[in-house]
């Protein structure tokens, strides 16, 4: 395994419990501005830590695009919209 699978295989695994009770991207997004921040996320999943989050972030903005959250679902990193 490669350095990256194996850190997300680990996030995907910690993030397990959390998942179950998880919002669509669009509840998350508290300022409504299509971006979600990792203070939004930690709203939601708590144990979320900024290291999961830099994971998911793809351009390294600050912010999860609904690119970068299509391909966190995809990847199982973050609940499928409406799961939960």
């Amino acid at each position: 395994m490669t350095k990256f699978t194996t850190f997300a295989a680990a996030v995907a695994v910690a993030m397990t419990p959390v998942i179950a009770s998880a919002n669509t991207a669009a509840e998350l997004d508290a300022n409504q501005d299509g971006y979600l921040t990792l203070d939004e996320l930690q709203a939601a999943y708590p144990d979320m830590t900024g290291d999961q989050f830099t994971l998911l972030d793809l351009d390294a903005n600050g912010a999860l695009d609904a690119e970068e959250v299509a391909a966190a679902t995809e990847a199982g990193m973050l609940p499928a919209p409406n799961e939960g």
